[in-house]
């Protein structure tokens, strides 16, 4: 595998120049070619994306598959991916920026049912859950799902 440099990054509308070895080393994470591409990966869909997704996404596909998993959970661990339950009981994990120490990932989710594609609803916080004195959240999420606009013949005309 190549090294990987990914000069551009989008998130939420701003542009920032890393390199995923930034953002590896920043938290700690020995920045193999592995980690490096599955970051580039997860950073240009732009969406979360399944396992699967993600593995038909690499340009050399002698990528072990348990590696990878191994390598979504550790991204997911150090706060580099947050990570999405689909209808199907499939994982897609979607690449953030490790700025602060909350995971952005406090937005709701709408999956396509026909397509697939999962759509980040980032301008649309979770709402807040009071839990009984003593219990402990870790973790919320709540994904809207049907049909997407290319599925459904509604695509707007532009």
């Amino acid at each position: 595998m190549q090294g990987v440099q990914l000069s551009r990054l989008r998130f939420r509308g701003t542009m920032r120049m890393r390199n995923p070895e930034d953002f590896l080393r920043d938290k700690g994470v020995r920045p193999t070619e592995l980690r490096k591409e599955v970051l580039r990966i997860l950073f240009e869909a732009g969406r979360p994306l399944s396992w699967k997704d993600t593995f038909t996404r690499f340009t050399e596909k002698r990528v072990n598959k348990v590696s990878l998993y191994r390598t979504l959970s550790l991204l997911e661990e150090k706060g580099l991916v947050h990570k999405i339950l689909g209808t199907d009981g499939a994982w897609h994990y979607c690449a953030h920026l490790p700025e602060g120490n909350r995971c952005p990932g406090n937005h709701p989710h709408f999956l396509c049912l026909a397509c697939g594609r999962m759509i980040c609803l980032e301008d649309q916080p979770l709402p807040t859950v009071h839990v009984p004195e003593g219990c402990v959240v870790e973790g919320k999420q709540l994904l809207a799902y049907g049909r997407c606009p290319s599925c459904s013949g509604t695509q707007p005309q532009g």
